[in-house]
């Protein structure tokens, strides 16, 4: 655990740049500072290696107050990610991950094993990539190598400033996701700094909001969404993020309206028919006035084809559930998921059909309302 305690830091012109800072990074967590230019979050994260000092308040990894430690020993035990990755142009990439092990005194044998393991963590076959030199790998790929050459002593704390601002956004993506990923195997603690909302939130476990040098708002990234602290939180997370949070749909919004439906008396053969005509596996049986009654299957109709005499009211089976259309979207999905159904009909107080809630349609509603939108960068 890294724990901050009264942390001021203030420069011989007078300037103030943190006050009074207050929080905990949690071990084996993501902890991400984010904020606008000039709040202080990269000042924050370079004190955790002693590349700064506090002017005032102490810092402590797991009990420890780093200021006894020496700091080129500290930051031998602590990974560091930058965004310009600061490989060595002159070595191989074999090289360039061994660098701290080698500082460290480890033997051949026990490097060469570990260049090799987290090569193959990242997806980047040894044999291809150890004796190639930095400018033959793409920017992603060197910025995999800038991860894994942190993590190369096994530190347990791994600082990474801003590692994937200058990528494209494909390239930004596929290492969130990478980093994520890692992160459930390795368990380390992280503190990643960031200017862009929408990666503090995919891959955060807390996120740390800062402005002008003080913490704005410390929380967990479904806390900040529901719950912003105050107006600058709003406008900095953006109020399309927080509106797809906060507006929970009604299943009215999502359902699939004028639904296929039969009646009781009709034959197996009309029944076929229609699920033919309207390419659907199943028919909800109404009666003269729409109320719902129960639904028949292509299987059931099938299977009882070949008796003449029976209709549709002979083989149809009742729903375990039908649901208002007044009902929130998240307690209907709960409904469909323990009904076993496939679809739940959605009626009125009069218990008349007026539409459907299938697994499709709530996906492709949730697709379309939760695209990632880029109408704001933070």
């Amino acid at each position: 655990m890294i724990e901050f305690k009264h942390i001021m830091k203030q420069y011989n012109a007078g300037a103030t740049v943190l006050k009074d800072l207050n929080f905990k990074c949690n071990t084996g967590e993501i902890t991400v500072l984010i904020g606008p230019s000039g709040c202080g979050k990269t000042t924050t994260m370079k004190l955790i290696n002693r590349l700064i000092s506090p002017s005032k308040g102490n810092i402590f990894i797991d009990g420890e107050d780093i200021s006894n430690i020496d700091p080129v020993k500290l930051r031998r035990q602590i990974g560091y990610v930058i965004q310009s990755v600061g490989l060595f142009p002159h070595m191989t990439i074999g090289q360039n991950v061994s660098v701290v092990p080698k500082l460290l005194k480890w033997d051949q044998s026990r490097i060469d094993k570990q260049v090799n393991e987290l090569l193959d963590l990242v997806g980047l076959d040894p044999s291809i990539y150890k004796d190639r030199f930095p400018n033959e790998l793409s920017g992603g790929q060197q910025q995999r190598i800038g991860v894994i050459r942190a993590m190369a002593a096994e530190p347990s704390i791994i600082l990474m400033d801003e590692p994937f601002s200058a990528l494209d956004p494909i390239s930004r993506e596929q290492l969130q996701d990478e980093l994520n990923r890692l992160q459930k195997e390795i368990q380390k603690t992280i503190v990643f700094v960031t200017h862009d909302m929408d990666e503090a939130l995919k891959i955060a476990d807390k996120i740390v909001l800062m402005r002008d040098g003080e913490i704005v708002q410390h929380a967990e990234p479904e806390q900040m969404l529901r719950h912003p602290a105050n107006d600058f939180v709003v406008d900095f997370i953006g109020k399309k993020r927080l509106q797809q949070e906060q507006d929970v749909p009604l299943v009215e919004e999502v359902m699939v309206k004028k639904p296929v439906s039969i009646y009781p008396n009709r034959g197996l053969a009309q029944a076929m028919q229609m699920m033919g005509s309207r390419q659907v596996d199943s028919l909800v049986v109404v009666d003269d006035d729409d109320r719902v009654e129960g639904y028949v299957s292509i299987y059931d109709v099938t299977a009882a084809f070949d008796e003449e005499d029976k209709h549709v009211k002979d083989i149809m089976q009742p729903f375990t559930e039908v649901i208002p259309p007044d009902l929130p979207l998240p307690d209907a999905v709960k409904l469909l998921d323990s009904s076993g159904q496939s679809y739940i009909p959605i009626v009125n107080e009069h218990h008349k059909l007026m539409g459907l809630l299938t697994r499709g349609n709530i996906v492709g509603y949730l697709k379309d309302a939760y695209a990632v939108n880029g109408d704001r960068g933070a």
